[in-house]
């Protein structure tokens, strides 16, 4: 069985199925997308996650095996959230990270939230250009910095890097 037909639930490909220009908008201004044009742009199953805060299925995610050396971006705005280099396999079932992208002023396109939801406090995490839900982060990952970015892939796309 193929790599796709495993993981279809997640596809097609963000922005491949709609007007271009719905691309451009989400990517230049995100801030301004309506939630008609978000269930436009996206799958269903993205769209329940990234914009309704949801979570997929342990397992399930197209990205949690992902071993191809490149970048994670927001499936919603494109921004460069996880390099490959910073991916580890945590057993969670989910696409799990020890880092994120930092520009060169050492920030990141992630904000982090309290979530109290569930009678748990955990953190919440959220692309912090259209504020789409990601997943959570935990302290308990590898070094060096001992955290577990615990990511959706539906949350996600991955850029392969160009190795021509």
């Amino acid at each position: 069985m193929s790599k796709m037909s495993l993981h279809n639930q997640n596809e097609p490909p963000p922005g491949s199925t709609c007007d271009p220009e719905l691309v451009t908008k989400a990517r230049t201004s995100p801030a301004t997308m309506t939630d008609r044009e978000w269930k436009e742009l996206l799958s269903s199953v993205q769209y329940q996650v990234a914009r309704g805060h949801g979570t997929e299925r342990a397992w399930s995610g197209r990205y949690n095996e992902e071993k191809g050396k490149g970048m994670f971006t927001c499936v919603c705005c494109n921004a460069e959230l996880f390099p490959s280099k910073y991916k580890f396999d945590s057993g969670s079932g989910w696409p799990s990270f020890f880092d994120t992208n930092k520009k060169e002023d050492k920030s990141d396109d992630i904000t982090r939230k309290t979530d109290r939801k569930f009678g748990m406090m955990r953190t919440e995490v959220l692309c912090s250009k259209c504020n789409a839900h990601l997943g959570h982060v935990f302290d308990d990952g590898p070094g060096p910095t001992g955290l577990r970015y615990c990511i959706n892939s539906a949350s996600l796309h991955f850029e392969e890097e160009d190795l021509s």
